[in-house]
């Protein structure tokens, strides 16, 4: 049985979407998630409070969380002060954004894709002197809500840059669910990344998955109930949901070594803690049953 890796991202990707939820809201669901298998969470982003207040308290969650041992958590960071702050605060595994399209860099953050790939270069021995490792994850990679499509010829430039570098990994973010099952095919004939990120805003996320397991993809990232987007491209609501990537990827023989029922149970607390439905199709189908 092959194995697939998820990384789940509600903590971070997810909350930061939403009316800020308490710190001991936090705590909680990262724990709940930390106990159903998944091997790692992206928990908290170091961020300037002004530009994402949801991710204030990115410090106590972290100091309140327990951590377990075969869970590997990681920060996303936006400039050499958020990996300063990720790295005193005990992080080893980093983050860094930069958009393929040039739009949404300036858009998310306030400087074009070069001049963020700039910035990236001079992170990647700050982080490994450190003993960390840098994923870069290069958004907008599938489509652009300012620009329309994007050639990956152009994602291919940005990780050849990364990577010549020092880049530990790379991930491409369809942020806007702009991909589809061409487009991947496309995208991933052209250049390989490590892990993949889409949303489900168009309905294709399940299908562009395993689109890429047929390519040779096997670590997603995805957040419990569907929670999450991007606050910088409009209609980007609605990472795919955690449960319904492991319900499909066990029924098809994969293993992800995580514990459907209890995941279940850590979608239905992030709903309570954002107080309203999320758009998981497995939260809403009734009675739960675990594959074998």
């Amino acid at each position: 049985m092959s194995f697939v890796s998820i990384r789940e991202v509600a903590p971070r990707d997810g909350l930061q979407n939403e009316d800020p939820v308490p710190t001991d809201g936090k705590v909680e669901l990262i724990d709940a998630l930390s106990r159903t298998g998944v091997r790692r969470i992206e928990a908290v982003s170091f961020v300037h409070p002004k530009a994402i207040p949801q991710m204030a308290d990115a410090d106590e969650v972290w100091s309140r969380i327990t951590r377990d041992p075969d869970v590997r958590y990681s920060a996303l960071i936006p400039n050499t002060r958020g990996a300063q702050r990720a790295l005193a605060a005990g992080f080893r595994e980093i983050e860094v954004v930069v958009s393929a399209s040039d739009t949404h860099n300036r858009r998310n953050l306030n400087r074009s894709t070069d001049e963020s790939l700039d910035d990236i270069a001079g992170l990647i021995p700050l982080v490994h002197e450190a003993g960390g490792t840098l994923e870069v994850i290069v958004a907008t990679s599938f489509g652009c809500p300012y620009e329309g499509d994007i050639a990956p010829e152009r994602v291919a430039g940005i990780v050849a840059r990364v990577r010549a570098d020092g880049a530990d990994r790379i991930a491409f973010g369809d942020t806007t669910g702009m991909a589809t099952p061409r487009r991947v095919r496309d995208l991933l004939s052209e250049v390989r990344p490590d892990l993949l990120h889409f949303h489900n805003t168009r309905g294709t996320g399940l299908a562009n998955i395993v689109t890429a397991l047929e390519l040779g993809v096997t670590e997603f990232d995805a957040s419990a109930g569907g929670l999450g987007g991007c606050p910088y491209a409009p209609g980007a609501s609605g990472n795919v949901a955690t449960e319904e990537v492991v319900h499909m990827l066990h029924d098809m023989g994969f293993d992800t070594g995580i514990d459907l029922d209890r995941l279940i149970e850590a979608a239905e607390l992030a709903e309570r803690l954002v107080s309203r439905s999320l758009p998981s199709g497995v939260l809403r189908a009734g009675p739960r049953t675990r594959l074998v």
